[in-house]
């Protein structure tokens, strides 16, 4: 048997599949495409995560837009956090140019360029559906973590909570929880030592920084109502899988952002999605750019929530797909967790470089066929290393493969065709609406008028009152503050005293 003809057994047996699959691309051998060789991915397998790491320039963000395109065809919705802002174009067709047709060809599938059903999202000022969330729905484990909150400042934000849960006190946006962390060292001080016992201003005062450092960042668009649902990521049009792509070009700056907007999603999707187990292709996929982001500036207590839902996540059918540019940008931890690895070229400047390039390559199985360490620094724009897990969860055969090109648009959208794009979404309405209920800022600062009114009137001479039952001066501040417990409900947002999961945030009930 002829070296080509043992690549292509070796490439096809281990990718034989009964169910539905995608095609990535063929393999490369010696410099040739082998048509006979396509690389494919079972949709059983894509809820099992994945890595698509590479220099810049390489093809990175154009492979993580086949991917989405391919289980957009198949049904699949996706989930696309967009840092760089050049994934709009997947909502218009791509153009047939001769280099296109050309790669096609040697790959062996038809390119017939369309448009995929498209949402544009934002958590900030960029054009798009406006996604939010309550402080309420964090929960107090969850916006310690975010914080970076030691035990004690944890313990008061504890307290926070749950005498808000008690009290009927919403907390929907930033400026709510510092109202009530003011409270409880001054107006509230001594109704709080009393209740739940002394409260450090120290602390507190830590507190308030840190949620002024996160406000800088833009937080506090973000917090408030009204609450995305994740269901909204699971739809499709036409059979076709909707594609979210979230618009975070103004926010590369502030990784916090980046990283409490991402851990309230997957929060959020864990906490709300049913156990699918072992389905013929996943709910929704969640791919994440520019990945180092997320992990360069998370604290130990954050990197081991984003490992327990990586490891938890696959049983609701969600498979979470990082995009970065070397593999060890991930924790290892984390890349343990990875079905599928995309590993496009790596270039080697310094020695440093040079170590990583070993280190990636002693990642991926030893194949007869390449010298992967040469490989990775060898490969032109739009090829890759590629490895996935086959229907029974073995990984692959590695392939050296020639990426299929996409078939939407591989360009941005103009700017009148985003305005188009979200002015014809149905979601826009519902969610771009300024909402600013009454909350624990107002309820706080109303009855604390109150307080001060009926204070002032005791003070003005005139005949003294008869007086059979208590005053309102013998009420406790906290009594003025309970006897409001009829709250206006608006949206999702319901108060009362829930079980919270296992990242500290509320679990919504549907």
């Amino acid at each position: 048997m002829s070296k080509r003809d043992s690549f292509i057994d070796v490439l096809t047996k281990g990718q034989t599949y009964k169910k539905d699959f995608i095609t990535l691309g063929t393999g490369i051998l010696d410099g040739e495409a082998i048509t006979e060789a396509n690389v494919k991915v079972p949709l059983k397998t894509m809820n099992r995560h994945g890595l698509i790491a590479g220099a810049t320039g390489t093809g990175k963000t154009k492979t993580l837009q086949v991917i989405a395109e391919q289980l957009s065809l198949k049904g699949v919705p996706s989930v696309l956090m967009d840092l760089k802002g050049d994934l709009s174009g997947l909502a218009k067709p791509g153009e047939v140019k001769d280099f296109i047709i050309s790669r096609s060809e040697k790959i062996g599938v038809d390119y017939t360029p369309q448009g995929l059903p498209v949402e544009l999202m934002s958590i900030s000022d960029e054009k798009g559906v406006k996604l939010k969330a309550t402080v309420s729905e964090f929960g107090p484990v969850l916006m310690s973590q975010i914080l970076e909150l030691n035990d004690t400042q944890r313990g008061v934000m504890a307290l926070v909570f749950r005498y808000c849960d008690l009290h009927h006190l919403p907390l929907l946006d930033l400026k709510d929880l510092k109202r009530v962390l003011q409270f409880i060292i001054n107006e509230g001080k001594e109704q709080i030592k009393a209740e739940f016992g002394q409260v450090s201003s120290a602390s507190v005062n830590t507190i308030m920084r840190k949620i002024i450092e996160l406000e800088q960042q833009g937080a506090d668009k973000f917090f408030g109502e009204r609450s995305f649902e994740v269901n909204d990521f699971v739809r499709t049009e036409d059979g076709k899988g909707v594609i979210s792509i979230i618009r975070l070009t103004d926010i590369q700056s502030k990784p916090k952002l980046f990283s409490t907007f991402m851990l309230s999603l997957l929060s959020e999707v864990y906490e709300t999605f049913p156990e699918q187990g072992d389905a013929d292709q996943p709910k929704l996929c969640i791919f994440i750019d520019e990945a180092h982001l997320v992990f360069s500036n998370a604290s130990k207590d954050l990197l081991e929530k984003i490992e327990a839902i990586i490891k938890l996540i696959r049983s609701k059918g969600v498979g979470v797909y990082f995009c970065t540019q070397t593999p060890t940008d991930v924790p290892d931890s984390v890349l343990g967790q990875l079905g599928l690895k995309v590993q496009h070229a790596l270039r080697a400047f310094t020695a440093k470089d040079r170590k990583a390039i070993t280190k990636t390559a002693e990642n991926y199985p030893i194949t007869e066929f390449y010298d992967t360490a040469e490989v990775l620094t060898s490969m032109g724009i739009g090829e890759a290393l590629i490895t996935a897990l086959s229907e029974k969860g073995i990984p692959t055969p590695l392939a050296h493969t020639l990426v299929r090109a996409p078939i939407s648009r591989m360009d941005i959208l103009s700017t009148s065709e985003i305005d188009d794009l979200v002015s014809n979404s149905s979601l826009t309405a519902k969610y771009n609406v300024h909402l600013d209920r009454e909350s624990a800022f107002e309820m706080l600062n109303s009855k604390l008028d109150e307080v001060e009114k009926e204070q002032e009137k005791a003070t003005l001479p005139g005949p003294k009152p008869r007086t059979t039952t208590r005053t309102t001066q013998d009420e406790s501040l906290i009594e003025e503050l309970s006897k409001n417990t009829m709250v206006r409900q608006i949206g999702r947002t319901i108060f009362r005293e829930l079980t919270r999961g296992i990242l500290g945030s509320f679990s919504r009930r549907r």
